[in-house]
């Protein structure tokens, strides 16, 4: 296909409004690429085809870069345009015009002579551009590296450009920007593959998935129909997209799934472990972040972990955590210092310590593990990390053996919320961010953010409380007080309303315990009570009725936020408002 053809297809689909005109005209584009006259071209036609229309020029789990930013590409263009234009002259009509492909096809190519003219060219028979021209001159671009590369990369660019007409300079410059933005998204070319080669589009949704390549699926579907997209399967060493979470409570997942599966949440960083053992050939470990980016030159520890631990091929979904010298989880901040380190890794090793953990299993053996639900998929994955024969967890029961196995994220099974509130306060407590709630029934949907992965969501609605009471601490924590009984303005009095030791940090308690103190009205044993004088912001996910506390209400998951310094007790929230948060107000 000519790129001149491929570039006045752009445009009609840039001036279309529609979403479904839009797909029409993606399925022709798709329909029209056609055979390579060479059935061995790699890659074919149509698959560049399809990466173009979304602006690639590389498939999706490729981390492969053009590494040329907007300045080269200006100085290209600029050169392409005539002896009077610079890059100064390109970049001041891109801000008057706002946009790099209208800039592009401002200026009329063509004219420039010499060897460099010529870079991007084919036999020298032809000069009609052609996509796959336009492909292997980027490819050779992307490559470029070394002394002089920068100049190499511009040299490559400005004969593409020179060799353009306006319109094909407009999407080439998108193209080389990362700027396409004709309308056409992922769910675009999927729907476009179905259509221009009449297969199933949840065959097609399926094969993007385990491959996460756009153009390969598109000319399977043409060339082997459904059969050949049903064979397609995860390859270890090419990264899928993750699965990704929305925020949701534990009232509403729970009313959902009957049952959660409960993980504690890490402050970390996304990875996928690929893993390859050796045999007749050293084995293959790479890690990729949660944009798929190679990462494993960063993370040293990470491939350590798999060549020691790993026997079979697998890919896990996971997260890297930055650690103390106690393995105490460190702030995220410190995780970004190590995991797109590209230089002096070993240095920064020596700075920050990070260990992987792991929560999903997507193939094993040879056996990809997409569709088996969340339980099996645990199940699987501590059987890949531990080598003894895993014990079978099922009707709900507490995984606390697997706190023993390296590398294995935590998970419980169950329907009762008091129990989640637990496992959330000693998440909390270990330093984490809480808890995931997951549906135990989901299958694994790469690039999905949909409702069966919940990130723990508990300030639906703050209060502000009166401290009534509270605890010593146990531990550590003995010479701190905890656990604070809360309580809300009633026509009788104060009113309890729950207690809350969730979302305190041992500097805060500290603090709190100072201020306190001197409010002490009589102590019996570990328990404590204060004189209403100091209020605190709380934060829940929700007010149950509950015969366990005086106001007839329970805070569900509460969260200390601070303490409001700036009311007084009769200024705290009252039980009235309580009532009406609830949504049933008493007889």
């Amino acid at each position: 296909m000519e790129f001149a053809t491929f570039a006045d297809r752009a445009g009609t689909i840039d001036d279309e409004a529609a979403d479904l005109e839009i797909v029409a005209h993606v399925r022709d584009l798709l329909a029209d690429a056609g055979d390579d006259t060479d059935e061995r071209a790699e890659p074919q036609t149509l698959e560049l085809v399809a990466r173009f229309a979304q602006g690639r020029v590389f498939p999706a789990w490729d981390s492969t870069t053009l590494d040329i930013g907007p300045s080269a590409c200006y100085e290209a263009i600029a050169r392409a345009a005539g002896t009077n234009v610079g890059a100064d002259d390109v970049e001041e009509r891109l801000a008057d015009i706002g946009e790099i492909g209208d800039v592009a096809a401002s200026y009329d190519f063509g004219g420039q002579q010499g060897l460099s003219a010529f870079t991007g060219g084919g036999d020298g028979d032809d000069d009609d551009l052609t996509v796959r021209e336009v492909y292997e001159t980027l490819e050779e671009l992307a490559h470029a590296e070394g002394s002089g590369s920068q100049d190499r990369k511009v040299d490559l660019l400005f004969g593409l450009f020179n060799r353009c007409s306006s319109e094909e300079a407009r999407y080439l410059a998108r193209i080389v920007l990362s700027e396409m933005r004709i309308g056409v998204g992922e769910g675009t070319v999927r729907d476009a593959i179905a259509a221009a080669f009449d297969v199933p589009e949840e065959r097609v949704e399926r094969a993007l998935q385990v491959s996460n390549d756009y153009g390969q699926v598109a000319r399977i579907a043409r060339d082997e129909g459904r059969e050949g997209l049903d064979a397609m399967d995860l390859e270890v060493g090419r990264p899928v997209q993750a699965m990704l979470a929305q925020a949701g409570t534990v009232t509403d997942a729970l009313e959902e799934w009957d049952e959660a599966a409960v993980e504690w949440k890490y402050d970390g960083a996304r990875i996928q472990l690929h893993h390859e053992p050796g045999s007749s050939k050293p084995a293959e470990t790479h890690v990729f972040s949660r944009n798929m980016e190679d990462v494993t030159d960063a993370l040293p520890e990470v491939v350590e972990f798999a060549e020691d631990t790993l026997e079979g091929p697998v890919i896990l979904d996971g997260e890297v955590v930055a650690i103390d010298d106690d393995g105490a989880p460190l702030p995220f901040q410190e995780v970004l210092k190590r995991f797109r380190r590209k230089h002096d890794v070993a240095k920064a090793r020596e700075d920050v310590t990070v260990r992987p953990v792991f929560f999903d299993c997507l193939h094993a053996d040879g056996e990809d593990l997409l569709a088996e639900p969340l339980m099996t998929r645990h199940d699987r994955l501590r059987s890949v990390l531990d080598s003894t024969d895993a014990e079978d967890h099922a009707d709900g029961d507490s995984i606390a053996t697997d706190a023993d196995i390296e590398g294995l994220s935590l998970l419980w099974q169950t329907d009762d919320p008091d129990e989640i509130e637990a496992i959330d306060a000693d998440a909390l407590e270990a330093g984490h961010e809480g808890i995931m709630l997951k549906d135990p029934d989901s299958a694994y949907s790469p690039g999905r953010r949909g409702k069966h992965w919940r990130k723990h969501k508990p300030d639906v609605e703050t209060l502000d409380c009166v401290v009534t009471g509270a605890e010593w601490g146990e531990g550590r924590r003995a010479t701190f007080l905890g656990t604070f009984e809360l309580s809300v303005q009633a026509d009788d009095g104060l009113e309890t309303v729950g207690k809350v030791a969730t979302g305190i940090t041992d500097d805060k308690l500290a603090e709190l315990t100072a201020l306190l103190e001197r409010h002490i009205a009589a102590e019996d044993g570990q328990d404590v009570d204060i004189e209403p004088a100091v209020v605190f912001e709380v934060g829940y996910e929700e007010i149950q009725t509950s015969p366990t506390y005086s106001s007839g209400y329970a805070l569900r998951f509460p969260r200390f936020l601070g303490v409001r310094s700036d009311k007084d007790p009769a200024d705290a929230d009252t039980l009235e408002r309580v009532e009406r948060l609830q949504g049933s107000p008493s007889e």
